[in-house]
């Protein structure tokens, strides 16, 4: 254990410092547009059936769970409310995107991996080109933006999924789920569901793209990456799921107070 926290420290040093050169390389050097479109298009591509699926099934899930509660003291018309706004301020962002980290972060890692190890990223680098600017940032911009919006069209998915399992297992009429959601849930929730799905697309996009261009040791290699980018991106947005919560809690007590 006493190693353990070292190197967790150590290796999130590492991913900062990657951060900022990325980050650096966008500012001074930006990659071109076609390059960062083409990432979103094939991300999003590759990823939309995932995420419809995933939200719609979490939308769903909330549902029933909340159904089974609000009977019991007969407000019965709230559950789509009830359920909505869970789904929003917690449970929808972070499972949607462990999704997304097992979807598109071990994807990325691997290709950016299998080109660390076959030594293309350093013959891109030989033809006196920047690697961070023709390999990474297109990618990491790209996963940021397709991230994004399939993280927010997964939330949206899940209205759906909650309203067609409330008709099927609660028995509410659809319009009458729909018509109390804004009784229930307002403004910080929407923005609460929002800054979490900005948060979870710049972990993904960082920790899959420094793990991708840093692999080492081959094939072998490539598999080590792939495993710890799931893992490392699944322990992040539970750590940003509590300081975002925290934030929103200071966002609901901020608009109770104004």
């Amino acid at each position: 254990m006493i190693g353990v926290v070292p190197r967790f420290f150590y290796r999130l040093g590492q991913i900062m410092m990657f951060l900022g050169d990325v980050l650096k390389t966008l500012w001074h050097r930006p990659c071109r547009l076609e390059l960062v479109l083409e990432q979103v298009w094939y991300v999003t591509l590759q990823s939309f059936p995932t995420t419809a699926m995933a939200g719609f099934f979490v939308g769903g899930i909330m549902t029933v769970q909340f159904a089974m509660q609000v009977n019991e003291f007969g407000a019965a018309a709230y559950l789509g409310g009830l359920s909505t706004s869970a789904t929003f301020r917690e449970v929808g962002p972070m499972l949607i995107a462990f999704m997304l980290s097992g979807k598109v972060g071990a994807f990325t890692s691997a290709e950016l991996g299998t080109m660390k190890v076959t030594e293309q990223i350093d013959a891109i680098r030989c033809l006196g080109a920047d690697p961070i600017q023709e390999v990474i940032l297109p990618r990491f911009l790209g996963i940021i933006i397709s991230s994004f919006f399939l993280l927010t069209g997964g939330l949206m998915l899940s209205v759906v999924g909650g309203a067609t399992l409330g008709v099927l297992f609660a028995g509410i009429n659809p319009q009458e789920y729909v018509r109390h959601i804004p009784t229930i849930m307002g403004w910080p929730s929407i923005l609460s569901g929002i800054v979490k799905c900005l948060s979870y697309a710049l972990v993904l996009a960082t920790i899959c793209t420094y793990m991708g261009y840093f692999t080492t040791g081959g094939a072998k290699g490539v598999g080590r990456a792939v495993v710890s980018t799931s893992v490392l991106t699944m322990v992040t947005i539970v750590v940003f799921d509590w300081g975002t919560s925290f934030l929103g809690q200071l966002m609901l007590s901020w608009f109770a107070i104004g």
